[in-house]
């Protein structure tokens, strides 16, 4: 880490590059350490995109931090697989409190915790794609359920086929995906010229599906989009959600770490109204991958919908702690929340605080450079450690610009386009980065 700054950002390697560095097959006899770490550097590290470069300014970030690294080091030592009470009590009692901890430094409504007593909590996945897909798995249950009692004579295949979803045009392709993965229709609504979508457009949509027989279900509002970190109208969207009981999910993947700051919560206004939420500290949040906090105010939704309870599995204290296996897609999970414990006590709130708002500084230290100078313009508000810019003109020269940036080696972009117009985005990643 320490001397990554000298380190080209992307390889110059060609696909298949790695082959022939490596024998056709393993050894028969074990080789010594010295060997293997020698290799390292000759056939990992010549390979290797630097996420964690200062130069690195494409996609969003991916968090590293030593606490990070110390407690994932620990996790693999303890090597247990948490996915039951009894198959590791403190791996699941940890994650119970640490999903409290984090949800109360981002001041989540009551509900969402474990602590107030109620049925709902938090979990840790692996990536905010799976809690989308969870989410949604979770909804569908929930509206099958209703749908068979007011009508006992349809199938499940006429229900489903009748499920539609909602996401803004912007959301992530992993919220298009779920509904693949989902076997139900999702919408892809065009949202206002603000880029947002709303209640409004929501209502709109949902009146028309109504119409032609569907069945409205799940909506996923995201707060920071991909491609230019817009917040969707969470507070309106929620309202209709609210008055049809349609389930709602906020992925908040990148953009719910600045969520700890104070001053960045107006962003998340009408969150009481959702019924499931997620953000990534392991973007943003000095938790290395994978660590993904979704919390859900019924999780029985999504327990009943997952819950296969063969003998082998069961065990005395059921019902007294979460089985987290019932909370995810796979069975087995990692000690993730040893990270989270480490990461928490050995920055604090507080230093937490400061690498978000240092983020967003340098973000809109970047934006004055290009306000500064005619040639370029902002595409998008600047309101993260994100900026959209573009050249003046049309799509072509900014093609050309981020051919030659990225054809240089030193810095690495990756461009969006939005309506047809393309732009480029410069995403603060780096821990270690700094002004100069």
């Amino acid at each position: 880490v320490e001397n990554i700054r000298d380190r080209q950002v992307v390889p110059s390697v060609k696909p298949g590059y790695l082959r022939p560095l490596v024998p056709e097959q393993a050894p028969e006899q074990p080789e010594p350490w010295t060997a293997v770490m020698a290799d390292i550097e000759r056939v990992v590290m010549s390979g290797v995109t630097h996420w964690q470069s200062p130069k690195f300014h494409a996609y969003f970030p991916t968090a590293s931090s030593y606490p990070a690294i110390v407690a994932d080091m620990l996790c693999g030592a303890i090597a247990c697989i948490g996915f039951t009470w009894i198959s590791s009590p403190a791996c699941t009692e940890l994650e119970v409190v640490m999903m409290d901890w984090l949800g109360q430094m981002l001041a989540l409504p009551e509900e969402f915790l474990a602590k107030s007593g109620g049925e709902g909590g938090g979990v840790i996945q692996g990536t905010a794609s799976e809690a989308t897909l969870v989410a949604l798995l979770g909804a569908k249950a929930r509206m099958t359920q209703r749908v068979k009692e007011q009508h006992p004579d349809w199938t499940d295949y006429e229900i489903l086929s009748k499920l539609v979803g909602y996401a803004n045009k912007q959301a992530h392709s992993s919220v298009e995906r779920a509904g693949l993965l989902g076997g139900v229709k999702l919408r892809s609504l065009q949202p206002g010229s603000d880029r947002r979508l709303n209640g409004e457009i929501l209502r709109e949509a949902m009146d028309e599906d109504i119409r032609n027989g569907l069945i409205p279900f799940y909506v996923v509002a995201t707060l920071g989009t991909t491609s230019s970190c817009v917040f969707d109208d969470l507070d309106t969207i929620g309202d209709i959600c609210r008055s049809r009981d349609i389930w709602l999910h906020v992925d908040a993947a990148y953009a719910g770490s600045a969520f700890i700051c104070p001053e960045y919560r107006y962003l998340m206004k009408g969150v009481e109204k959702a019924d499931s939420f997620n953000f990534n500290p392991h973007k943003w949040l000095l938790v290395n991958f994978d660590c993904s906090a979704m919390w859900l105010k019924q999780p029985r939704w999504i327990v009943d919908a997952f819950n296969v309870d063969p003998l082998y599995l069961k065990h005395d204290q059921q019902g007294s702690a979460p089985d987290y296996r019932h909370w995810q897609i796979p069975l087995g999970r990692r000690f993730r929340a040893l990270k989270l414990w480490f990461v928490l006590r050995l920055y604090g709130v507080e230093n937490l605080q400061k690498h978000i708002r240092k983020q967003i500084s340098l973000a809109h230290l970047f934006e004055k450079l290009c306000t500064s100078d005619e040639r370029f313009e902002i595409f998008e508000e600047v309101t993260m450690g994100l900026v959209c810019f573009r050249l003046k003109g049309g799509n072509e020269i900014n093609e050309e610009l981020l051919r030659r940036i990225n054809g240089r080696g030193k810095i690495h972009l990756v461009p969006s386009k939005i309506d047809d117009v393309y732009f480029l985005r410069l995403a603060i990643c780096a821990r270690m980065s700094e002004e100069s």
